[in-house]
């Protein structure tokens, strides 16, 4: 690894202790950017990002921008989506892309330079990725990672109910794809400190997982708000990795745009309600 690259478990470890542990997305989806009252068009997309990025950049410690809203414009919308990236970057976020990809062999490779590799103009301090293709698939990824001082946060058990019929399917050795999941992270975190590089994404809505969550690396937990969790699930879904969580919010923020003020407000509630439930 590049001795000038801090990992980025220490670097998101740091960024929650003092920011507190929120990530927010950037979901410019047509719907919220008629809420705003911006056109679904281009000139939308820039708007509706560049005001996300210039209210929160500086006081959360994640933003999670999902790029299929940003590539549905073409190559102008990536456009947009690396200044977006370079814009939260620059003002002390931790961006982490929602590309949730996943391949085999020299395409995997490809994926890893587009958001791992420093050189890149969507280069991310993070991605999520898929690894359902087997998580050996995942390698060139991981090693792109270790290399840049970047991190990796991998679908384990997500909020979306139809994710079960795969994630929860039981092995021949009875473990669930879940938990084999769980337990190759746990491999690749071990020894690291204060915590590991690569995370798992485990949704909020799940209730009890029966799984040991206990990765030594963070665990991204959407679907609070509008999927129908709470920050007051936290404690009992996670249990003895509750340190670890990074709850992640999109519409309960980006609701109460475009006004700034009032997305660093919501942004700001979220965080007190976070610290209460988490401590």
């Amino acid at each position: 690894m590049n001795a000038a690259a801090e990992p980025f478990g220490s670097r998101l470890r740091r960024a929650m202790d003092t920011r507190g542990p929120l990530c927010v997305g950037i979901d410019p989806h047509a719907s919220l950017l008629t809420g705003w009252g911006l056109r679904d068009d281009l000139d939308g997309l820039e708007r509706f990002s560049r005001t996300v990025v210039e209210a929160l950049g500086d006081r959360v410690a994640v933003l999670k921008p999902q790029s299929a809203f940003f590539e549905r414009f073409g190559s102008r919308g990536t456009a947009v989506l690396e200044r977006t990236v370079a814009d939260a970057r620059a003002a002390g976020a931790l961006v982490l892309m929602d590309a949730k990809r996943g391949d085999i062999g020299t395409t995997m490779a490809a994926y890893a330079a587009t958001y791992l590799d420093p050189g890149s103009p969507l280069f991310s301090d993070a991605v999520t990725l898929s690894p359902f293709l087997g998580f050996g698939s995942l390698r060139p990824a991981l090693e792109a990672a270790r290399a840049s001082g970047s991190g990796v946060f991998v679908l384990a058990m997500t909020s979306n109910p139809e994710g079960a019929e795969v994630q929860l399917a039981v092995r021949a050795d009875g473990r669930t794809v879940a938990g084999t999941v769980l337990g190759h992270l746990r491999a690749e975190n071990a020894a690291a400190a204060p915590m590991g590089s690569c995370g798992a994404v485990v949704g909020a809505t799940l209730g009890e997982t029966g799984e040991d969550l206990r990765i030594n690396g963070p665990l991204l937990a959407p679907g609070i708000g509008a999927q129908g969790a709470t920050v007051t699930d936290l404690p009992r879904l996670f249990g003895g990795a509750l340190h670890q969580v990074v709850p992640s919010v999109s519409r309960g923020v980006l609701r109460h745009g475009p006004s700034a003020t009032a997305l660093r407000d919501a942004a700001d509630r979220e965080r007190e309600l976070l610290a209460e439930a988490l401590n």
